[in-house]
């Protein structure tokens, strides 16, 4: 073993010890039972849905017992770092309410919120454990290492940096003082306890009692010395920090089930009071017969960013990933299911599947218990940063906007569905707009030629509409004016009367119909005619057969 001058000489002469920053961080004054709970987001990549979904568990566990949630930003890997993922990450969860109780942004007393501002901390703690013994310096290369795995695969052995194979484990500290006086590179390992082929048991909040093979290997704990700041491996750097973070229930993907047993050895070795880990079944995805989990390479739903940019209504999609984590969630009313708890006990030990055509239905329903004001709000804010040209026509045209969206929705048993996200409202709205009329419904001419009613005859039917046009109140005397122009040019009265002698007639009423309808929306499909002219307005609707019409 070092001496311990050889030790303290590897570290800044300042660095406190461990008493300071229990001092510093000193166990939290809660309730009986509260839940402080952390959710560690990686700056290496976008952030996926899964997050969202286990940041929400997180969230709700803690302050339903009346705990802290907290996010802490697990930045030690900085070669991985992805620029921009921060913001992504921050704009994520505010999009749907998860901010945390203390973060960097928010700052908190057990900060700082990010691994690379704690090196101190670590430090101290590594030191700490070589000084006991618990830990040793290494200097084994890449070649090295690779060459003891190639052996252990010869032998079919279990690769791994372990007793024997750990050519730094036992080393003459002769030896170690010569290699550092040279100046080489160094990591430090812990000092797994002695493999005894022994098994472990730990209670997980989700999954129960699980038994799994004791940690044999000597896992890395601070990495190497030519590396500028001086950072913690993850497995040491979340122990250090759950513990000074007086954080009791971990959270997170059942991907880390394997590393408990390291994490157990790490708490033992460290003094720490071992902390409840809940490992949450990853979201998965339905491809042929088979399940897989949702991919970030594979699927766009993957990414948080896809529902920032569909404009997802946020309390469906939280309504619909509460279902996931508990079944019975998604039985009740979204209102009741968002106000109701999500037990740990509930969540499921198989990944959920992320059934897009079922949140989107979800979606619409939201959308349709909402005011024309709710829905114009919520598009005015998506489409500041999405769709500033749609921003400045509704906020030009505030009131046709409530027109329009009133059109079948308020004052009806069954209000429309056809809207599911606020990015769908150019294609679903977008022809009340005159800026937006025919960016969004496109020429008219290849409908009005799949109605198969000659060219004169459209052009005839538009113009006599529109020289007799009246914005009448009632919808069935407004509709009139419809069956007049059409049995003035020889349409049938019904499709059935056309079809019993198609040579006689231009077409029925429906086609008729069709020709109006396009003139007015630029589609087939639509909302009732008359509500939307009285939308519109008498002069809109009018001009809107210019096209049509002789000039």
């Amino acid at each position: 073993m070092l001496d311990r001058a050889v030790i303290d000489a590897l570290f800044p002469a300042d660095l406190p010890e461990p008493e300071h920053w229990e001092q510093r961080y000193p166990a939290r004054q809660l309730p009986d039972g509260a839940k402080v709970t952390r959710f560690g987001p990686s700056p290496t990549g976008f952030v996926h849905i899964g997050g969202i979904y286990v940041a929400t568990i997180d969230q709700d566990v803690a302050r339903r017992s009346e705990g802290r949630y907290l996010v802490r930003v697990e930045d030690t890997d900085q070669s991985r770092e992805v620029e921009g993922a921060l913001e992504q990450f921050e704009r994520g969860f505010a999009y749907f309410g998860l901010q945390a109780d203390e973060d960097a942004v928010r700052g908190g007393e057990y900060g700082p919120y990010r691994q690379s501002e704690r090196e101190q901390i670590y430090l101290t703690y590594v030191r700490h454990l070589l000084r006991e013994g618990r830990a040793y310096i290494d200097f084994a290369t890449k070649d090295e290492l690779a060459s003891i795995t190639a052996r252990q695969q010869a032998t079919k052995l279990p690769t791994g940096y372990y007793g024997s194979w750990a050519i730094w484990r036992d080393a003459d500290p002769a030896d170690v003082r010569a290699k550092l006086d040279a100046g080489e590179p160094w990591v430090v390992r812990f000092r797994a306890p002695d493999d005894t082929g022994q098994r472990v048991r730990f209670t997980d909040a989700i999954r129960g009692t699980i038994e799994a093979e004791a940690n044999r290997n000597d896992v890395v704990i601070l990495k190497s010395s030519d590396q500028s700041p001086r950072l913690p491996t993850y497995h040491f750097a979340h122990a250090v920090d759950d513990h000074l973070m007086r954080v009791n229930l971990v959270i997170r993907g059942d991907e880390w089930i394997s590393s408990v047993p390291t994490h157990q050895q790490l708490f033992e070795a460290l003094g720490f009071e071992p902390i409840q880990y809940a490992h949450i079944a990853p979201l998965m995805k339905q491809e042929g017969g088979s399940k897989r989990k949702l991919s970030k390479r594979k699927d766009p739903e993957a990414s948080v960013d896809f529902y920032l940019e569909a404009g997802y209504p946020v309390p469906a999609v939280l309504y619909y990933l509460r279902g996931l984590a508990n079944g019975r969630l998604a039985e009740m009313p979204l209102a009741e299911a968002l106000d109701a708890p999500i037990n740990l006990d509930e969540c499921g030990v198989a990944g959920p599947l992320v059934d897009l055509v079922k949140l989107d239905d979800l979606a619409a329903d939201y959308v349709a218990t909402l005011s024309g004001e709710e829905i114009l709000a919520s598009v005015l804010e998506w489409a500041e940063r999405f769709d500033p040209e749609l921003k400045a026509v509704l906020e030009s045209s505030r009131a046709l906007a409530l027109r329009a969206l009133a059109v079948e929705r308020e004052g009806v048993e069954n209000p429309r569905k056809d809207l599911k996200k606020w990015s769908e409202f150019r294609a679903v709205y977008g022809f009340f707009f005159p800026q937006l009329h025919q960016a969004a419904t496109g020429p008219d001419d290849e409908r009005i030629a799949a109605l198969g009613v000659p060219a004169e005859v459209v052009r005839a039917v538009a113009s006599d509409f529109v020289s007799a046009y009246q914005q009448l109140d009632d919808g069935q005397e407004w509709f009139q004016q419809i069956r007049e122009v059409a049995a003035k040019h020889g349409f049938a009265k019904n499709a059935k009367e056309y079809k019993k002698n198609p040579d006689a007639y231009p077409g029925s009423i429906r086609e008729a119909s069709q020709i109006i309808r396009i003139a007015i929306t630029g589609s087939t499909r639509s909302p009732d005619l008359h509500a939307i002219t009285q939308a519109l307005g008498a002069e809109e609707t009018v001009r809107r057969f210019d096209r049509l019409t002789p000039s």
